[in-house]
């Protein structure tokens, strides 16, 4: 069964904005590793409309360091469900609108063949994580103090804690530190 992955940023403090984060090239290969290994990316429109059409555009006119246009060119590659109430069409052509709910979504996406899932988006992976459908977290960790943004269940309160299995950890030149968990069944 195909896994779904969760992989993000976060400041030391728990908040998931990208302000004072070193998006620097070991983090963008990072991040490319990861999406080489998926079929597709779920998103929520906010995070959606921060991506396209700025990756797909890096992709298309190679605009930035190699690293960086790799990730432009693999992320572009993959299938981008949207989840949205108030978007309804998209000109990307390798996007789709979600027809079924979330979990009904990534239910029936486990089922078939193909790559990892991965979630771009923290209202998804919050509701995910409540319906115990997420099987990895990968955690990039920026030594920065943000003091402010967005968190991880803002919109959604766990009914019950859950444990993770710690998988490994990676050191970045910037002082960033990726872990990488497995949630435990």
């Amino acid at each position: 069964m195909r896994k779904v992955i969760f992989a993000i940023n976060t400041s030391t403090d728990g908040f998931y904005g990208h302000e004072g984060m070193v998006a620097d090239e070991d983090l963008h290969q990072y991040f490319t590793d990861i999406l080489k290994n998926a079929d597709q990316i779920l998103y929520g429109r906010t995070t959606y409309q921060l991506m396209v059409p700025f990756w797909p555009d890096v992709a298309k006119n190679k605009s930035m360091s190699k690293v960086s246009n790799e990730f432009a060119e693999v992320f572009t590659s993959l299938e981008k469900i949207l989840f949205s109430r108030t978007v309804t069409q998209v000109d990307d052509p390798n996007t789709r609108l979600a027809k079924k709910t979330l979990s009904d979504e990534v239910n029936e996406l486990k089922q078939k063949p193909g790559k990892d899932i991965c979630i771009g988006s923290l209202s998804l992976a919050s509701q995910l994580s409540e319906a115990n459908l997420i099987d990895e977290y990968r955690f990039v960790v920026h030594p920065v103090i943000a003091g402010n943004g967005p968190r991880l269940f803002d919109t959604v309160r766990l009914k019950e804690t859950f444990r993770l299995d710690f998988l490994g950890s990676k050191n970045f030149s910037s002082g960033s530190i990726a872990l990488h968990y497995k949630r435990q069944r």
